[in-house]
């Protein structure tokens, strides 16, 4: 399951292994909306201040973008993989997907395309919910292996920065 605040302190999204995505009011502690997503989520992220955009990463192997004010996903974007995790860059315009084909996708979120691709020799998506993230300066990413390691890879250059051995 997860969770992320939208827009607002008392409103909160959820998606979830039910297929849904639910927005919940805080202030009531009541469901207000259900988004039928047809596929378990594991990830989401809210990409505007305003609330009014949620994206959604599922089992389906699809990363669904979600306009709050519509009943069902406005666009997605098929992978080869199911998604594990979504982070959203500093300024929103980016986001990065780790998925279970032993890749992460770098996204540019005003086209709603792919535009780059990591991997490399030894990383293996091992769990459902293994999470990748930006730097906070958004020049590179670093997500956990399977078999404990740490990758980095530089986002300008797609090459590998260093691996981080022995973590258990």
């Amino acid at each position: 399951m997860a969770a992320k605040f939208l827009g607002e302190p008392s409103k909160v999204v959820t998606g979830s292994y039910d297929r849904t995505l639910k927005i919940w009011d805080l202030r009531s502690k009541a469901c207000i909306e259900t988004k039928f997503a047809g596929s378990s989520c594991n990830d989401l992220v809210t990409s505007d201040g305003a609330g009014s955009t949620i994206i959604s990463g599922h089992f389906d192997q699809r990363i669904r973008f979600w306009d709050t004010r519509a009943e069902s996903s406005s666009n997605d974007i098929l992978l080869e993989g199911k998604v594990t995790s979504l982070d959203l860059s500093r300024d929103a315009n980016y986001l990065l997907s780790c998925v279970r084909d032993d890749t992460l996708k770098l996204i540019d979120l005003r086209m709603k395309k792919i535009i780059g691709s990591f991997s490399a020799d030894g990383f293996k998506v091992g769990f459902d919910w293994t999470r990748a993230t930006f730097s906070p300066d958004g020049q590179y990413i670093a997500v956990g292996s399977s078999d404990g390691s740490v990758f980095i890879w530089s986002v300008v250059t797609n090459m590998i920065e260093t691996v981080l051995k022995n973590h258990s």
